[in-house]
């Protein structure tokens, strides 16, 4: 029985090699290349791909592309300098309990006359940072300066806080305490004398001493004497 079932597969086998030689000849059947002669055309293929040139950049939106750079980012970022007035974590009272953030006080400036504070509050330090840094962008203050120190003699108050401001000849300096001197300096006035009278508070402090300059700034009188010490310079 066995030898029967073999030979009728034998049978069936060379009937299907007859036909499909027959198909072959007539046209009728494609013949499949082999595995070989394919990954052999595909080499040539890589190989032209290869040939033509340097492999093209990605470009921004592409898959793994990398962002670019901004550029205006790091001319933001180097233009103003920043100090750290006050630093402080505040607490407040809710239904659910005490919600606790931190409060930062800010002052920039550009070592050219410009200078500003901000006051922001976070979750986290670099976010309050950050807050107060945008908000003092927003009230820049330019110091109109006569002969590199103040113009005149200035005392201003603020809620609790009172400061003295008084002009310094050339070699002076900048005599001053506390929340006051990183004004001064971030602002770049070269001679300055400034004295605190009322409280050690950092923040009304420093609220005082913008007040005051931007009393310097809207002052007709300083505007008058710069114009007058600008026609000097171009008469020389």
């Amino acid at each position: 029985m066995e030898q029967n079932i073999k030979q009728l597969k034998e049978d069936e086998k060379q009937e299907v090699l007859e036909e499909e030689a027959k198909d072959a000849k007539a046209g009728k059947l494609e013949i499949e290349t082999p595995v070989e002669e394919e990954t052999e055309a595909a080499e040539v293929v890589v190989e032209k791909k290869v040939s033509v040139g340097p492999r093209p950049e990605k470009r921004f939106g592409g898959r793994g592309g990398r962002k670019p750079r901004r550029e205006g980012g790091d001319r933001e970022a180097s233009e103003f300098e920043q100090k750290i007035v006050d630093l402080a974590r505040v607490t407040r009272v809710m239904a659910g309990g005490k919600r606790m953030r931190f409060r930062a006080c800010v002052a920039i400036g550009d070592r050219k006359g410009r200078v500003a504070i901000g006051l922001g509050k976070g979750i986290d330090v670099t976010m309050a940072i950050s807050k107060a840094v945008v908000k003092a962008k927003k009230d820049l203050v330019t110091i109109p300066l006569i002969r590199e120190t103040v113009p005149y003699e200035i005392r201003e108050k603020y809620k609790a806080a009172r400061i003295l401001l008084k002009p310094a000849p050339k070699g002076t300096g900048i005599i001053a305490g506390g929340a006051v001197r990183i004004i001064f300096e971030l602002a770049g006035v070269p001679n300055v004398i400034a004295k605190i009278l009322g409280t050690n508070n950092k923040i009304t402090n420093v609220k005082a001493t913008i007040k005051a300059l931007k009393k310097f700034a809207a002052s007709d009188l300083v505007k008058t004497r710069i114009k007058k010490q600008k026609e000097n310079k171009e008469s020389k």
